[in-house]
Parts: C-alpha cells; structure tokens; sequence
C-alpha cells in the first residue's frame, strides 16, 4: 500500500529533520519526517496562507484543517498569542509532529488532536484555516468547504490556498454556493488565497 500524506499510515521510514523558517515576525523550529507533505521546506501556498490572511481582533479560536506538522497554526498561534489555535489532520505522524513542533516553540495557547476534517469537532470558530489536501482528491476539498459553514460562528471567516491548475476557481465557485461571497485576497505564483465570510 502507497503511504501518502493525507492518510493515517504510520509505516513510512521515518527520516527527521528540522527546519528553520521565519513566516512572521518570529523565527520558528519545525522537526519534519517522511510522511508528511512538504518535508523539505515550508511550501509556497503555506507562506502566502500564513501572510495573506488577517487575524481579527475579535478572534478567540481559529481551525487550521490538514496541519501537517503544524507550520500554519504554529505560526499564528506565535503571533496572536490571544487567540487559541485548533490543529487537526488525519496523519497521526503529522499530529505528533505538530505537538512537538508547539512545544518546541513555546506555544501554549494551541491543541493539536487527529480528526478526519471535522469528524471529532464539537465546537464552532471564528476562523478556519485550510492548505487542503490535494492529492486526497476534489472530494475532499468541497467536503472541507461544504462542512465548513456549520463550525464558523457568524461573521467567522474561512480561507483557503490552492493552485489555479489545482482548481481554484471550482473552490471559488463553491464558497460563492456555500457562502454567497467569496473574495480573492491575493494571487502569488499561480496561487489564490480565497476567503468567505459566514453572514
């Protein structure tokens, strides 16, 4: 069986590594593996999620959904020390990953626990965040959007980061059905951050 990283497998070679990168203001540590997407380095969609996004003020806990080994919610969770961060993602490597990753930098305003999108969610955010899985397939990615709506509180946002070629404007078409708006914050390399709003 083919190991990927948007599924639970465990049997994967481990080969850790650290890596060290400066998203925000603050420079972090992030022990990556095999396993796991974008071992090597921080990936392009990731910084432009990470940049491109705005933390309100009002914001008391954010989702970020697929986390791998964390580098998206870490990141904010450093920055906006006021608000709590939620990070889940199928990868059980991915989700020990990312707890050594908070610890590693000090965070203690974030939980990290596995879920399979929002199967073990039991509470609603004022943000949530996705760099979506997507080699798991379009499926997954419209399940993440189509759920979403139901764990935003009102006036809660959602973001997303995908690729042209890998289908944004079919994510843009499905937060405008789901959500009746969707913005395009900004386009990097091929890249478009997307928002909705819940109203």
């Amino acid at each position: 069986m083919t190991n990927h990283y948007y599924n639970n497998n465990l049997d994967t070679k481990s080969e850790e590594r650290t890596l060290e990168f400066q998203l925000l203001t603050e420079r972090l540590k992030f022990i990556t593996d095999n396993g796991v997407f974008s071992k090597k380095t921080i990936d392009y969609g990731t910084r432009v999620l990470v940049k491109g996004c705005t933390m309100e003020s009002w914001y008391k806990n954010v989702l970020d959904i697929g986390c791998g080994y964390g580098p998206i919610g870490i990141s904010l969770a450093k920055e906006f020390s006021d608000i709590h961060f939620d990070l889940i993602d199928i990868n059980l490597r991915a989700i020990n990953l990312a707890r050594r990753n908070a610890k590693l930098n000090n965070l203690k305003n974030i939980s990290i626990f596995e879920s399979n999108i929002f199967k073990m969610i039991n509470t609603s955010y004022d943000c949530i965040l996705t760099n979506p899985p997507i080699r798991a397939g379009k499926r997954v990615v419209h399940q993440i959007l189509e759920e979403s709506i139901d764990y935003l509180n009102n006036k809660g946002s959602i973001y997303i980061i995908i690729q042209k070629k890998q289908g944004a404007a079919s994510a843009m078409d499905k937060l405008n059905q789901i959500y009746g708006n969707c913005e395009i914050i900004c386009r990097d390399k091929g890249y478009y951050l997307l928002k909705s709003v819940k109203k």
